[in-house]
């Protein structure tokens, strides 16, 4: 028997985020393809999608692809012209994902990076990338605070910040564990509590993924990256 959460989740989806042919598409594509079934759920999907679209967001970027099930959510709520550049670690990861742009009809408006996320944000750097309106972070929890820094990084004032799974099962609250993924989350709502650049809540959630939560934050203030200030 489902759990009450589960049952909740489910009305909720039917009801708000009815069933989408090419979402449900790529679940099915991500399934055959054997991708870990990690994807955030219809309801949090459409959440992103309202708040990429609540911001009126033009540049996106998403840390950890997966399939792109969240990406093309996010996709479907940026404002006219707007474009998505989003990091994956796996090759075999970002070819499904690039299939699943493709079937979506979103080619034009989201940009696969694959490689280690942390060298492909040091290369946008060297680019001289802009300024992000919005800033996914989904990625290995361990190098959450690494994110975080480089979110910071690529922000400008009133740029919305969120971080996925970041409750871990309750975990998070257990100063003693040893899990590097809780410890990861720790770090990352230590600095966050730390820093007067942004400010930030987290919300616990329950459904059908079970008991996890996200955090959601909006920049205050920016910060010069190192290299900027080098060159000065």
């Amino acid at each position: 028997m489902k759990q009450t959460w589960e049952q909740v989740d489910e009305y909720i989806t039917d009801l708000l985020c009815p069933n989408d042919s090419i979402l449900d598409d790529v679940l099915v594509a991500n399934r055959q393809a054997d991708l870990p079934e990690i994807d955030v759920t219809g309801n949090q999907g459409k959440l992103l999608q309202l708040l990429v679209q609540m911001q009126g967001a033009k540049r996106v970027l998403e840390i950890g692809t997966l399939g792109a099930y969240s990406t093309i959510w996010m996709a479907r709520g940026l404002a006219e012209g707007g474009k998505i550049i989003t990091l994956e670690l796996e090759p075999h990861h970002a070819e499904v994902a690039n299939a699943n742009i493709k079937r979506a009809g979103l080619k034009h408006a989201i940009e696969v990076r694959q490689g280690n996320a942390l060298e492909l944000l040091e290369d946008l750097e060297r680019e001289g990338a802009e300024p992000f309106d919005f800033i996914f972070i989904d990625a290995d929890k361990p190098n959450n605070p690494h994110y975080l820094e480089w979110a910071l990084r690529f922000s400008r004032p009133g740029t919305v910040i969120v971080g996925d799974n970041v409750i871990r099962d309750g975990e998070v609250a257990s100063r003693h564990s040893t899990d590097p993924r809780v410890r990861g989350v720790r770090t990352f709502f230590d600095m966050i509590a730390g820093d007067p650049r942004i400010s930030a809540t987290a919300i616990q959630t329950v459904g059908s993924k079970g008991y996890d939560g996200f955090m959601i934050g909006i920049v205050q203030q920016t910060v010069q990256s190192p290299q900027k200030a080098n060159d000065r």
